[in-house]
């Protein structure tokens, strides 16, 4: 159990799937050549849609398959944080990671205790989550970007298909009045160096 922002407590996983309105599902996957060896993580995410909205990969140095698969949970737990919103479904092809995350097994290697103890810091920053288990011909895109990251970083030249096409960021329509020559929004923030297109209203 964690702490919620509201005081109380709320269950690192839902009783039921029952996820909100919005939210992401993550295919992820983690592997190293030689176990240990060169690894590396690939991580698809789509929004509940199924519209793929990032694809994350990242070759690991000489590392095992189960440090490389908790980086691939990682990775998506962090773009759930940082870019929203705060709801993931996780769908992992390694039925160790899937059972240690809910409780299920022990984690007893050293560095998958640090790591394990990383994901569920940033769980407990999610509104929801939610994890699963799909055997490894259900997450092809995600094992792929592992396969690339690991050729990558061994030197060697990628000859696969083309990662999953990103949909372009929705449309946001944001109101606002002009002060001074300057457009001062009344119903959001924009960071810097953001393109906007103006339509007055009368």
């Amino acid at each position: 159990m964690y702490p919620s922002r509201s005081g109380g407590t709320k269950p690192l996983f839902e009783a039921r799937e029952n996820p909100p309105e919005h939210y992401l599902i993550a295919h992820s996957d983690g592997g190293a050549r030689g176990n240990p060896g060169p690894a590396g993580y690939g991580v698809v995410i789509k929004d509940e849609a199924g519209r793929t909205v990032a694809a994350l990969s990242e070759y690991l140095g000489h590392q095992t398959n189960n440090f490389a698969e908790y980086q691939g949970l990682i990775a998506a737990l962090e773009y759930a944080i940082e870019h929203g919103p705060k709801a993931l479904k996780l769908i992992s092809d390694s039925e160790l990671l899937v059972r240690q995350i809910k409780g299920i097994y022990k984690v007893k290697n050293a560095v998958l205790q640090d790591l394990h103890g990383r994901a569920k810091e940033l769980i407990a920053q999610l509104d929801w989550f939610s994890i699963g288990h799909a055997f490894r011909e259900q997450n092809q895109d995600a094992d792929r970007l592992a396969n690339d990251a690991m050729d990558k970083g061994m030197g060697r030249s990628v000859a696969r298909a083309p990662s999953p096409a990103v949909a372009p960021p929705p449309q946001q329509e944001f109101e606002g009045v002009v002060r001074n020559g300057k457009v001062e929004l009344s119903n959001g923030t924009l960071p810097d160096g953001t393109r906007v297109q103006l339509r007055v209203k009368k």
